[in-house]
């Protein structure tokens, strides 16, 4: 009987060190809710900037789609015009903070499970996760040049989610999850434009949250 304990011991480990090898699995779930919570703010500044700035019309409209030429974005604006306005600033800001605290959590996660936050899987696990967003990027500048700005939140859901999903397969399994989810928020917010920002809460903001606490229940709480 011990013996027979001592092979599944044996096997269990294996399989830990395949999956260090394999998968970043540094990702802490505090990371997601940071994210999430960076998310919500970002979305409550937002809001006040879309309802206080007449240049935004009715972009937030519920059932509304307008393209909306604005004298700063519109033909082919500059790097500086795109970064002197405020909803791009805010965006921006949620991105930045998130990163910074998405950072700081897995560091100290991967310190204690003596992993390295950096190797050949984690390098995968950025190109992965990178080209969809790029390219996403990309086209939803474009959108915003052109502006119609209610395909922009539907846009980065989508893009998102085809990223998280693109670099699943290099890390934990519950990502996939995370970007099926997102992917159909974003379909769901096609069909119901005007609703950007709240369907933007919820994917970047409530889901997040909701798998930052999965993770962490999982993963971490021992």
């Amino acid at each position: 009987m011990d013996e027979h304990l001592q092979h599944l011991d044996t096997l269990k480990d294996i399989k830990r060190m395949m999956e260090r090898s394999s998968r970043f699995i540094s990702l802490s779930g505090l990371s997601g809710i940071a994210a999430g919570v960076c998310a919500l703010a970002g979305a409550w500044l937002a809001s006040n900037v879309i309802h206080n700035d007449p240049r935004y019309g009715n972009v937030n409209e519920p059932g509304e789609l307008r393209n909306v030429h604005t004298g700063s974005l519109a033909n082919g604006a500059d790097l500086q015009t795109y970064l002197d306005n405020r909803l791009i600033q805010v965006a921006l800001g949620v991105l930045i903070a998130a990163l910074i605290l998405g950072f700081l959590f897995t560091y100290l996660r991967s310190r204690k499970t003596n992993t390295p936050i950096w190797g050949v899987t984690a390098k995968r696990l950025l190109i992965n996760v990178s080209i969809p967003m790029i390219v996403g990027g990309i086209f939803l500048l474009k959108l915003i040049d052109s502006g119609t700005y209610g395909l922009i939140a539907p846009g980065c859901l989508i893009f998102y989610g085809l990223g998280l999903l693109n670099a699943s397969k290099y890390t934990l399994a519950e990502v996939r999850y995370l970007g099926y989810a997102q992917i159909l928020l974003g379909i769901i917010n096609l069909q119901m434009v005007g609703y950007g920002l709240l369907f933007w809460a919820l994917g970047f903001g409530l889901l997040h949250i909701v798998y930052g606490v999965f993770m962490w229940w999982k993963y971490e709480r021992d």
